[in-house]
């Protein structure tokens, strides 16, 4: 695979001499571990999923899979050599639709020991997205689980294969045959083969090779592949770290997806950079989050608003604390006020809001010294080698406290967009345009206010506007069809599908959700609101005027 990373070259003359960028990788971050402290524990996976059919690893009830450093760095050998038998090899493409379970974190190991570029993909990914996904990434392996929440993977992926010459190998992770991850990777002692150290040395990856490719959806109606490197991983998560007082001690639960940025960068990554330990919890449920904060000590953890309600108000119900975590960093949306003070007191943990992207990780974070209303007034300040700025509508810098474009210039910017230089939306001085609209304070923190970019954001999920509505288009009874968001306690928006119906044509909500599954569209992007009109609001041009709909459908809410 050839990695049009065209953003990293020019930035690394800035970014060296400045010390942002580490010209260390995740393996050396392995490695240092394993020669400090071989017999720490690195990694405990918790699989709380209903369907067995783990090999033997863990179903429900099922007690934690641990590792030492040493024990990781052993698995991740022989998983590397395992992949190496498949045909991976530097610059390769090894797709991951796995939930937070341990072949996740020793599969981005394996692959970085090979120089071969992590995909990865959000288990809520069905047959559209994915056949996209596999075939623009050019993926060489796949690995899914057998089954997860009731979803048989293993046939779905099966049935995608055949349309996708490029996926030499689909590998199922609990899986009763022959493609099985523990009869191909985990199961044989390939580390102890005659070959095996010459494979895992001789394309070990540099720090400004491509490491991973993760998909973002945007308002293209495809999603777009974004590419980073180690330095631009690295140059987010060690200041990131270093903000929030995270070190070798502390034990980092993660509830949120590894296959979201917030996940991967901040719940496999920075453990290893810390030398710390990671918690892997694979389903959302906060009583059994209780139970782990408490039995593994767990000091900090990321997630979306909706986590953060269900804890503080599972604690405040059940009277069964959580007295070691220290610090809850909140993203994904804004932090409604009350929320920061119910979760302070039911948490007894700071609450620390932040704002990023899949393209830069965590951009802007409150700090532990600010007062509770920062985390409620705003997104947080920027990370050391992190620039923004608020242009109005001819590029011009904004006055301070005036909403306008938010551009961003930083030491952990992707690489580009792959197969997509166009849509890098960098100019020659390297700010990034973010799409979203912001303002400033007098002390340089930011709120986000609105997105230029048409997509929701639900419970930390973008949902990709223009692709439902592409979909939306193909129903018999549809006209015209809009969507767009509506304000929701828990989840922070929830999407309204707008609606013209054709003569003759009666529709509802139920027929609406049936025929986008058809469409085998992701649960997460449905609408949960159909509003039907006469006729849509539009420029003179054609163009539907949305924001007309929002103003339209909050006073319909009340």
């Amino acid at each position: 695979m050839d990695f049009d990373a065209v953003l990293l070259p020019p930035r690394r003359t800035r970014m060296l001499p400045e010390g942002h960028w580490r010209e260390r990788t995740i393996i050396d971050a392995l490695d240092a571990c394993l020669a400090a402290a071989p017999d720490r524990l690195a990694l405990t996976a918790v699989r709380l999923e209903e369907d067995g059919g783990d090999g033997g690893d863990g179903g429900q009830g099922a007690a934690p899979v641990r590792f030492t450093y040493r024990e990781m760095a052993a698995m991740a050998d022989r998983i590397a050599v395992g992949l190496a038998r498949l045909g991976v090899g530097r610059d390769d493409v090894v797709a991951c639709q796995l939930p937070n379970w341990w072949q996740f974190t020793l599969t981005y190991l394996a692959c970085s020991r090979l120089g071969a570029v992590m995909n990865p993909l959000m288990h809520i990914f069905r047959e559209r997205e994915l056949a996209f996904m596999l075939q623009h990434g050019r993926a060489k392996v796949m690995i899914a689980p057998r089954r997860f929440r009731g979803f048989d993977f293993e046939a779905m992926v099966g049935g995608l294969q055949a349309g996708l010459p490029g996926l030499a190998q689909v590998v199922i992770v609990g899986g009763a045959g022959a493609n099985s991850f523990e009869a191909l990777l985990s199961g044989p002692a390939w580390e102890r083969e005659a070959d095996a150290q010459e494979i895992l040395t001789r394309h070990r990856p540099g720090p400004d090779d491509v490491t991973q490719l993760i998909y973002t959806s945007g308002t293209t109606g495809e999603p777009k592949g974004v590419m980073h490197s180690a330095n631009t991983l690295m140059a987010n998560i060690v200041p990131y770290a270093e903000r929030l007082h995270l070190g070798a001690k502390d034990v980092i639960l993660m509830a949120s997806p590894m296959a979201h940025q917030t996940g991967f960068m901040y719940g496999l990554m920075m453990p290893i950079v810390l030398g710390a330990r990671a918690v892997l919890q694979d389903i959302w449920e906060p009583k059994k989050a209780i139970e782990l904060i408490r039995a593994e000590g767990a000091t900090f953890t990321m997630a979306s608003t909706p986590f953060l309600s269900d804890l503080a108000r599972t604690v405040a119900e059940s009277g069964v604390g959580v007295p070691s975590l220290r610090t809850f960093l909140c993203a994904g949306a804004p932090i409604p006020g009350p929320l920061v003070e119910q979760a302070r007191q039911a948490l007894g943990a700071k609450i620390v809001s932040a704002w990023g992207m899949t393209e830069n990780g965590a951009v802007t974070l409150t700090k532990l010294d600010d007062a509770d209303e920062r985390s409620v007034q705003t997104d947080g300040c920027p990370l050391p080698g992190v620039e923004l700025k608020v242009v109005d509508a001819d590029g011009e810098p904004a006055p301070t406290g005036e909403t306008g474009r938010l551009l961003l210039r930083s030491c952990s910017n992707f690489g580009g967009y792959l197969q997509r230089p166009k849509l890098n939306g960098t100019d020659a001085d390297d700010w990034f345009d973010t799409g979203d609209l912001a303002r400033l304070d007098e002390r340089g923190y930011v709120r986000i206010t609105g997105r230029s970019k048409d997509v929701i954001i639900r419970g930390g999920e973008n949902i990709p506007v223009v692709e439902v509505e592409a979909l939306l288009y193909r129903h018999p009874g549809v006209a015209m069809a809009a969507v767009v968001g509506y304000p929701d306690e828990r989840l922070g928006e929830r999407a309204c599908a707008v609606v013209v119906a054709r003569p003759g044509h009666a529709l509802d909500l139920p027929s609406i959700v049936a025929f986008l599954k058809e469409q085998k569209m992701a649960a997460q992007y449905l609408p949960e609101r159909l509003q039907l009109c006469e006729s849509l609001p539009t420029t003179p041009s054609g163009k539907i005027q949305k924001f007309k709909l929002r103003e339209q459908l909050r006073q319909a809410l009340g």
